[in-house]
């Protein structure tokens, strides 16, 4: 695998700087775009990016007021889809192979209903998911959870301030259940908790609060209709959040769902070589047609 990473800032129409990663040989004509979820974290994608560098350059970058990518303000889903394809200008790609995984699932597909001439594939991971799912996720990230540690965490949310380490422990309490195994979940949700910050807590619920009275999902008609010819879903069959939810937007969108038996909502940590396996198919078939 290439070790090669470059990066930079790019500065939008409205004076915004956004901090980029790449890596990989940037000379190759059609890049992977990779889009992070939140909404309100830095990039986390990076161990990902890894795993394809060799077939194509990958980019990712942090969504604006995460990570190195500064900002105080609104936030909106159509700012935050032309941000990207400012960022496409800014790397001289017309096209890009797009990857996004949970909001960046929901930031892809907003992505190709406005801009569907610049997707040339896409691989959605782990979202966006349709229907009511959210009472079963609700019940199943209950399930995985101790009475003592619901209670801990509805203490900690209900907080108006949080110190650093209540906030770290808040994230790791709602994150571990993400994982089919709770004690490797919590080691990894605990990592994360301590990487994935500062959380833009505003955009988190400005962008989720938008999403909510406008759900893709009553755009789907208008999205198969757009989609590239290679588009694909993947999902963890120990997911919490209900992998009903995204058979259903595959019949609904045509497309395949890829499932990956023992993996949770990153399933590149608990199963990284299907999960690796199936991502390089995906994109050697985009970058490589012939």
């Amino acid at each position: 695998m290439t070790s090669t990473e470059t990066q930079g800032l790019a500065r939008m129409i409205d004076e915004v700087q956004i901090r980029w990663i790449a890596v990989g040989d940037k000379t190759r004509r059609l890049p992977v775009v990779m889009l992070h979820g939140g909404p309100g974290l830095p990039d986390y994608l990076g161990d990902v990016a890894t795993m394809i560098a060799d077939l194509a350059p990958v980019y990712r970058y942090d969504q604006r007021g995460t990570g190195r990518s500064e900002w105080q303000g609104r936030h909106s889903l159509a700012r935050h889809v032309d941000d990207l394809a400012e960022l496409l200008d800014a790397w001289g790609a017309p096209k890009a192979v797009l990857i996004g995984h949970s909001y960046g699932t929901d930031l892809a597909s907003r992505f190709c209903l406005t801009h569907p001439d610049r997707v040339a594939a896409l691989l959605l991971l782990c979202g966006p998911f349709v229907g009511d799912w959210r009472t079963a996720y609700r019940g199943e990230r209950a399930r995985r959870m101790t009475a003592s540690q619901q209670e801990r965490l509805r203490e900690l949310e209900a907080l108006a301030h949080r110190t650093e380490e209540q906030e770290v422990e808040l994230l790791t309490l709602a994150w571990f259940t993400d994982h089919a195994d709770s004690q490797r979940g919590w080691r990894w949700a605990a990592h994360s908790a301590g990487r994935r910050r500062p959380v833009n807590w505003a955009m988190n619920s400005e962008l989720g609060k938008e999403g909510r009275a406008d759900p893709i999902e009553q755009h789907l008609d208008e999205l198969r209709a757009c989609l590239p010819a290679q588009t694909e879903l993947l999902g963890g069959v120990d997911d919490p959040r209900p992998l009903s939810a995204l058979e259903s937007l595959a019949l609904r969108l045509e497309v395949p769902l890829v499932r990956i038996d023992g993996g949770g909502h990153e399933p590149w940590l608990e199963q990284p070589e299907p999960f690796r396996r199936h991502l390089r198919r995906f994109v050697h078939r985009a970058v490589c047609p012939s």
